[in-house]
């Protein structure tokens, strides 16, 4: 082997590897579009089934179908958006009219009747909270750091979602244009392969994201029922939110019981704590639970069989390795990415042993 050849494959490897770095740094730059995409997809993957209902069942136009689903996808939001402001209104008025001693005298009665109670059970409460140090290692700006932070991003959210309306409404008038983007990327002779992958991806997590809709439904309408039998402030707004964190896996459910806990327990601070704060509390952590079990029992199983075609167990395990990899994000979108990563195997390792076993029901 020559100098020049071994200079040139130095030199080429080199170029490889600034060429990466490149590519790398240039994403970098740019996840913020990456995400809006992202998104944006999402959205057009979810829109997909009513813009089908329109056009063959209704008979709407292309154009009109995409515009009319675009219009119910933002109703929707703003619906959402409208739920929240009766609540931070009426937040708004409430810190406006307290009375700091009577606020203080209620935290000290509800302090008491917990000691009191704890104690029948004999549990000291107070040496309790000193030998967990709770609050010793308690960042007291936090809050106005968090403000301050809500009200820098506010512009930051208003683009983004103006990039992301935009965006899906293209994705959603032109269903192949993403995949023509991706295509550009791609062997002439592994075009038609992958665009078959496309078309299974596409139905796959369509069903996948209506079927997330679904499950939310069911936990919002469960919660909403327990938070209105025991009298809850704010049912409808507290189960959404509640219902809303289950699309983080596993962790969404623990975060959303700690919130309905916190939120029962303090919705009428001059209440009697072991006549009423307590025995709500219970009862709606209750119902919580008889949801949680419905979710992870039925619902879930239903989904994921039915949608992305696969086993609950290994959707557990997925979840659990991106979450490990990539945290809670990728907890969030591990089934997606890993319904794609099957679909693109069986297409193009359809021989392979493993691949065979994990693609037999796709």
């Amino acid at each position: 082997m020559s100098s020049n050849t071994i200079a040139n494959g130095i030199l080429k490897a080199a170029g490889v590897m600034l060429g990466a770095y490149l590519l790398y740094k240039f994403f970098e730059k740019i996840q913020v579009v990456i995400v809006y995409i992202a998104i944006a997809a999402v959205i057009s993957l979810i829109g997909r089934p009513i813009i089908r209902f329109l056009k063959n069942r209704l008979k709407f136009k292309n154009t009109l179908a995409v515009i009319f689903t675009m219009v119910f996808m933002i109703g929707l939001l703003v619906g959402l958006i409208l739920m929240f402001i009766p609540l931070i209104a009426e937040q708004g008025h409430n810190l406006s009219l307290v009375d700091i001693d009577a606020l203080q005298g209620n935290i000290k009665n509800l302090y008491i009747q917990i000691s009191e109670y704890l104690a029948t059970k004999n549990i000291d409460f107070e040496r309790s909270l000193e030998e967990s140090k709770i609050f010793s290692s308690f960042d007291y700006t936090i809050i106005p750091n968090f403000f301050n932070s809500l009200v820098s991003g506010f512009g930051n959210f208003s683009i983004g979602l103006l990039s992301v309306l935009f965006i899906s409404f293209f994705l959603l008038k032109d269903s192949k244009l993403l995949e023509d983007g991706v295509m550009v990327f791609v062997p002439s002779n592994k075009e038609s392969r992958l665009s078959k992958s496309f078309e299974k991806i596409k139905d796959l997590l369509s069903r996948y994201f209506v079927g997330l809709v679904f499950q939310i439904l069911i936990l919002f309408v469960i919660y909403t029922i327990a938070l209105l039998i025991f009298g809850i402030k704010n049912a409808v707004v507290i189960a959404f939110l509640c219902a809303l964190l289950n699309l983080i896996p596993y962790i969404g459910p623990l975060f959303s019981g700690v919130l309905m806990l916190l939120l029962c327990m303090t919705s009428d601070l001059s209440a009697s704590f072991s006549e009423v704060i307590l025995p709500n509390t219970i009862g709606v952590m209750i119902f919580f639970v008889v949801a949680q079990l419905i979710d992870n029992f039925l619902s879930q199983p239903l989904i994921f069989s039915n949608s992305v075609k696969s086993h609950p167990l290994e959707i557990f395990l997925v979840i659990i390795i991106w979450g490990i990899l990539f945290g809670i994000i990728g907890m969030v979108v591990a089934v997606p990415s890993y319904t794609a990563l099957k679909v693109i195997l069986k297409e193009f390792l359809s021989e392979n042993k493993i691949v065979k076993s994990l693609t037999k029901d796709i």
